[in-house]
């Protein structure tokens, strides 16, 4: 019987030779020349893992400004509930971007806070506790109820004025930010400086809970979504270059890639999100997915960011929109 070089043939397969890699060398930030905020963000393209899908999110977004694409922002709700509301605020008041699509809680909390601020808290405190005292929690921030009567006042004027109307839902966004009338609100800048704000699941929190009040005792009031889906649809078509970026997920990453459809896709796409693909959800879904539906055309220049919006969408705006 042959006798077999056991110990050859393992070193054959474990230290086989191989081909060398073009490319960038990996390596991370040199603190032995100080602390440098801006080269520590730069640092992150030879990092790897997210932070060098981090640098190639900031690529793209600085390339789809210096081609002057039609820029569509997406947020969920949970955004403007934290500080990124005042990112947000930022890139309208300069209009930075074109389109904003958002959830019900992204419109009635930019107005709550004008009208009443939120606190930090903890994601671990007792719900039971919470209730009694009339205080709302959503992660680690505290939102007391006091805020929601405020907001009652606030709205139930403006909803009167227009009872006997059907009034599209970007148009009431607009009535909401022009009202308010508040330089830290975004749509108080979104109506003044003309940038539509589109919301598909407007009843979906506590403007719904207002309209359900509202329309109990004033039937002929209604909400209007279809003069937005083609406003929004048509927005899209006949643009040079279009650009997503879309923090979260669920309606609000639909909405805006369903629309760049009608385009036959976005030229560029940046989705930040912790959703995984594995269930089939278009929340997870990567940005090859949406190429095969002509959400994003064949050639986007797209990468996907598995993290916290709240702390890397900050460093995106601090490197790509201010000049």
């Amino acid at each position: 019987m042959e006798t077999i070089d056991k110990n050859k043939i393992a070193r054959e397969n474990i230290l086989r030779e191989s081909e060398e890699i073009e490319g960038l060398t990996i390596k991370g930030y040199d603190f032995d020349k100080g602390v440098n905020y801006e080269k520590i963000i730069d640092s992150f393209a030879t990092t790897g893992a997210q932070a060098s899908n981090l640098a190639e999110a900031i690529r793209i977004i600085k390339k789809m400004r210096k081609e002057k694409a039609f820029i569509y922002l997406g947020y969920t709700s949970n955004m403007v509930t934290s500080g990124l509301r005042d990112v947000f605020r930022y890139l309208v008041k300069h209009k930075l971007i074109d389109v904003i699509v958002t959830t019900a809680g992204g419109i009635e909390e930019d107005i709550i806070k004008c009208l009443g601020d939120f606190k930090l808290g903890s994601f671990r405190l007792k719900g039971g506790e919470l209730r009694d005292k009339g205080i709302n929690r959503a992660g680690n921030i505290l939102i007391p109820n006091s805020r929601y009567c405020k907001f009652e006042d606030f709205i139930i004027p403006i909803l009167e004025k227009h009872k006997d109307k059907v009034l599209p839902v970007s148009k009431l966004i607009h009535l909401l930010g022009k009202e308010i009338n508040n330089e830290e609100s975004i749509y108080y800048w979104a109506q003044k400086n003309e940038i539509p704000v589109y919301c598909p699941a407007i009843t979906d929190g506590s403007l719904g809970d207002m309209i359900y009040f509202f329309k109990s005792k004033n039937p002929n009031f209604k909400i209007d979504i279809s003069d937005d889906i083609v406003e929004m649809n048509n927005s899209t078509i006949g643009k040079e270059k279009t650009g997503v970026i879309i923090l979260g997920a669920g309606v609000v990453k639909h909405h805006i890639l369903n629309a760049n459809m009608f385009r036959n896709g976005a030229d560029y796409a940046i989705y930040i999100n912790s959703a995984q693909e594995n269930d089939g959800s278009d929340a997870g879904a990567l940005p090859e997915e949406a190429i095969s539906w002509g959400k994003l055309t064949k050639e986007c220049e797209s990468i996907k960011v598995y993290g916290d919006a709240t702390i890397l969408f900050p460093l995106i705006v601090a490197k790509c929109f201010i000049d």
